[in-house]
């Protein structure tokens, strides 16, 4: 007669469960990885807008000259985080696209567990860290070393940030679907530079240009955006002053519709264009 052994089964661990969170984090540490060690990526993102403050101040100061009542100093930390956010988030995720989709990485990622948003925030996730970082140092620091006022409407601030931010992300990845190489970034991202820089009154400022012309500008698709934020932060679009927190609402509303239209536009693009590996 055989006597059965019970078999003493102990519990199984089971490991993290996966959630949203923790993908992307796992993707932004891996993507932060890669970004730190790309030189050239690292000088885009932290040293060429250093170099444009000193630029955008020498602008901003002959302008001044024929434009008296010019705020060259709130114009000048406006300007110099406008851009920054612009030369790290858009022009360097645009690039990060491109180099995963040519090593493969974007296709591989799509067999795992990440969906296809949490993939693309995921690698956007150390740009935007970088440029939340530098424009928290730009905008403190400038607004306590030239005694600007407190922001007059932080809660429009937020918006204006948040929608600038999405915009950027969409934007660089329909740009990305355009783009071969990363070398060739530098070109297929211009005409949204140009425009970010010369268009939405961050180089130039709007109340400078003829009436037509800001017109114009004011309809880009990164000006409302930027727009608010000045708008929550000096209580100024250029065209109109508001009068307190209550009144930057009334000043806000046309840059909220437009920014938030411009976005729709650019999320649509991207999910209609993006490419997840190269072409053949």
């Amino acid at each position: 007669m055989t006597t059965a052994v019970p078999t003493a089964t102990g519990p199984t661990t089971a490991g993290p469960r996966s959630t949203t969170a923790r993908r992307l984090l796992a993707l932004g540490r891996a993507e932060a990885t890669l970004l730190l060690r790309n030189r050239t990526a690292l000088f885009t993102a932290l040293l060429l807008p250093l170099f444009l403050l000193f630029t955008l101040r020498g602008t901003l100061t002959q302008q001044a000259e024929d434009h008296p009542g010019l705020d060259v100093d709130s114009l000048l930390v406006y300007g110099s985080v406008g851009m920054m956010l612009g030369f790290v988030v858009y022009y360097n995720l645009t690039a990060a696209y491109v180099a995963r989709r040519g090593e493969l990485v974007l296709k591989r990622l799509r067999t795992g567990e990440a969906r296809d948003i949490e993939i693309m925030l995921g690698t956007a996730v150390p740009s935007l860290v970088l440029a939340l970082l530098m424009a928290a140092v730009i905008g403190i620091g400038g607004s306590v070393a030239l005694h600007l006022a407190v922001p007059v409407n932080p809660l429009l601030m937020l918006a204006g940030l948040v929608l600038i931010l999405a915009t950027m992300i969409a934007m660089a990845a329909l740009s990305s679907s355009f783009t071969k190489t990363v070398e060739s970034a530098g070109i297929t991202t211009m005409p949204i530079m140009l425009v970010i820089q010369l268009g939405s009154g961050l180089f130039i400022p709007l109340e400078v240009m003829p009436d037509r012309v800001a017109d114009v500008c004011r309809l880009l698709p990164t000006t409302p955006a930027y727009q608010l934020i000045r708008v929550g932060w000096f209580g100024t679009d250029g065209s109109s002053a508001a009068t307190g927190f209550a009144g930057s609402w009334g000043t806000a509303a046309p840059h909220l519709v437009t920014a938030a239209v411009w976005l729709g536009l650019a999320v649509w693009g991207a999910v209609r264009y993006f490419r997840w590996e190269p072409r053949r």
